[in-house]
C-alpha cells in the first residue's frame, strides 16, 4: 500500500527519482516496471505493473459510449522501467499534457501514485478545503 506525499524535482531530461521508501516496494513487487498514464483531473497516474494490466484488461472491456476516456487512459499509457539509480523517465508528451514542470508532488494513494505538478495540487487542495466537506463524506469522522 502507497501513501504519503513526496516533493521531487524533474531534472532537464525529464527524469524523477522515486524515494527509497517506495523504491524498494516496487522492485520487489514489480521488479522496478511501472507505467504511467494520464489523468483527466490534470495529473499523471504511476501504476506498478502488474497493477495497471488489471486495470488495462477492465478498460479495454468498456463499451464505444467510453471511447474518449479509453483514449485518454490507455492511449496516453506509457511502459517504464526505473533506471540504477531509482529512477523514471516522464515521457514529454505526458509532462506536456498535465504541465508538469520542474517541482512535482508524488501521492501515494493505495495500489498507485499520482504525479502533480506542485503548483497546481497546491491550487486544486485549496480549492477543496474551500469548497467544505463534500456531502458524500457528511458522516466520516476521526
Amino acid at each position: 500500500m502507497f501513501q504519503g506525499a513526496s516533493a521531487l524535482n524533474l531534472d532537464a531530461k525529464g527524469r524523477m527519482s522515486i524515494p527509497a521508501k517506495h523504491r524498494d516496494a516496487l522492485n520487489v513487487q514489480c521488479e522496478g516496471r511501472v507505467t504511467l498514464t494520464r489523468h483527466p483531473h490534470g495529473c499523471l497516474l504511476l501504476f506498478p505493473r502488474p497493477t495497471w494490466e488489471a486495470h488495462r484488461e477492465q478498460i479495454a472491456a468498456w463499451p464505444m459510449a467510453a471511447r474518449a476516456w479509453q483514449r485518454i487512459l490507455l492511449g496516453n499509457a506509457c511502459d517504464v522501467e526505473m533506471d540504477g539509480n531509482g529512477r523514471i523517465l516522464v515521457a514529454p508528451e505526458l509532462r506536456n499534457a498535465v504541465g508538469l514542470q520542474r517541482d512535482v508532488m508524488l501521492l501515494g494513494m493505495g495500489s498507485h501514485f499520482e504525479i502533480w505538478d506542485a503548483a497546481k495540487l497546491a491550487e486544486n487542495e485549496a480549492e477543496a478545503m474551500a469548497g467544505g466537506m463534500p456531502e458524500a463524506l457528511s458522516n466520516f469522522s476521526f
